[in-house]
């Protein structure tokens, strides 16, 4: 038997101090940042800073102890065979915390010298100007400094003592004041900085109230770059961008919507009917094969209508970024792959300019893509090659600031009943003339040429033969 395992204990969730330490807003994770880099600022110049008080403050007990020394020295007699220590008037201002050797042997100490008195004679014995710190009897440090005194025969030495409890103080005070001032500049700081990036961020809270409320209303308002700093104003573009796709996408999907079920209600019109005429009393077999036939050809419409739309909406999803497109050559390729019946001719024609060719510059330029002008004119092509008798003709010319492309064929004509609904999508003239077609080349052209900023119009004018005019904006 195979031994059951033990359960594992789930572990609890942590807990550390981590997570609560760090603050969940930018605004108090950038002032945390200002205030640790401050703080780390601050210590090391205050460290620096009392180093350096500290080192003047001893060198100032050096300069001053040297000065007692050559004071002192001037009472010290080396000319004659033995050193001699001469009286004078302030001999007891002196003689405080003065000790005079000749060589190794002391001559005179102060009253009360203590354990300095060993320092003293190890300084004297060395020889040469030293400087050391010593604890005094009392609570404080002592510095001492031994000042030679050159003689005939025999040189002096004389060791001066200073208590420096007082520099101590001083440097100490100077320490605690740092720490204070060091407080200040921290909390100043990090309060400047808490203000200056809730000002900073203020423009992101707005932009946060305006997206919550346009999205509540669907409005079109977008956030611009007018007042904002250059950040912000490339951020707001890149959100306008974005949010005119994401409107872009949304009129597809209901555009798309509406087209599948406005074209769908047809047949499934016809198949109700069918069945509900099947069903209203029994059939011959010839009747129920004309009923199948009727429910096939329904269902084949359905599914046509259903894969066109579709492979629009994933088309027109590839082809809605912005682009530029060179009219007549997409024209000429347009042509030259036509699938036109042996007595029809394909022309391609250009409104000639001051160079010759088309235009001022001799370049016809529409503002969509390659693959869109080639979308938005083939159903077009493709309708007039359906009907024309014997030509069809592409024209394209400057129409103001943008392109317009003709296309005219020779054909019967649209007939003038039926022209209010030509652009509605799955209505055809007449369905049993003979020709294939879903209805939908036409619609699907003009809703291409409306989301580039252009239109598709039939031209009535024209008789016999039909007109398509295309209107797109210059690239």
């Amino acid at each position: 038997m195979t031994a059951l395992r033990p359960r594992p204990t789930p572990r609890a969730p942590r807990t550390g101090l981590r997570p609560r330490l760090v603050p969940r807003t930018l605004r108090g994770r950038l002032s945390l940042v200002a205030l640790t880099t401050a703080a780390l600022l601050m210590v090391i110049l205050t460290v620096v800073f009392n180093t350096v008080v500290r080192h003047h403050l001893r060198r100032q007990a050096d300069d001053e102890l040297r000065t007692r020394a050559a004071a002192v020295a001037t009472t010290v007699d080396t000319g004659g065979p033995r050193v001699r220590v001469l009286e004078t008037v302030n001999d007891q201002l002196l003689d405080a915390n003065v000790w005079i050797y000749a060589g190794p042997r002391l001559l005179e100490q102060p009253p009360s010298a203590g354990p300095l008195t060993q320092v003293a004679e190890g300084l004297a014995r060395q020889g040469g100007r030293r400087c050391v710190t010593a604890s005094g009897h009392g609570s404080g440090p002592v510095r001492l400094c031994s000042e030679p005194v050159p003689g005939a025969r025999q040189a002096a030495t004389i060791v001066t003592a200073l208590d420096l409890s007082p520099y101590r103080s001083s440097a100490d005070t100077l320490l605690l004041g740092s720490f204070a001032l060091d407080a200040v500049m921290l909390a100043c700081t990090y309060a400047l900085t808490r203000l200056a990036v809730g000002r900073a961020l203020r423009p992101v809270g707005t932009m946060t109230d305006q997206a919550t409320q346009w999205s509540a209303v669907a409005s079109e308002e977008r956030f611009g770059s007018a007042d904002r700093p250059a950040e912000l104003a490339r951020l707001g573009a890149s959100l306008d961008a974005l949010l005119d796709r994401i409107r872009a996408v949304l009129r597809h999907e209901r555009q798309l919507t509406g087209e599948l079920s406005h074209e769908l209600r047809t047949p499934l019109s016809r198949i109700v009917a069918e069945l509900d005429w099947y069903r209203s009393r029994p059939r011959t077999a010839a009747e129920t094969r004309a009923v199948h036939e009727t429910l096939a050809e329904a269902a084949e419409s359905m599914r046509t209508i259903c894969d066109t739309l579709l492979t629009s909406a994933r088309e027109d999803a590839t082809t809605a970024a912005p682009g530029t497109a060179p009219v007549l050559p997409i024209l000429h390729r347009l042509a030259e792959r036509a699938d036109a019946p042996d007595h029809v001719t394909v022309t391609v024609e250009a409104a000639v300019g001051t160079d010759g060719v088309g235009g001022t510059d001799g370049r016809l330029e529409a503002g969509v893509q390659v693959a869109m002008l080639e979308r938005i004119v083939s159903p077009l092509l493709a309708n007039a090659l359906r009907y024309a008798e014997s030509s069809v003709t592409l024209h394209a010319d400057r129409d103001g600031g943008g392109v317009r492309i003709r296309v005219t064929d020779d054909g019967p004509g649209v007939p003038p009943a039926f022209a209010g609904q030509l652009f509605q999508p799955g209505r055809r003239a007449d369905p049993d003339d003979g020709h294939g077609g879903a209805g939908l080349g036409l619609p699907l052209a003009r809703r291409l040429a409306r989301s580039a900023g252009g239109e598709v119009s039939y031209d009535p004018e024209l008789t016999p033969g039909a007109r398509f005019v295309v209107r797109l904006p210059s690239g």
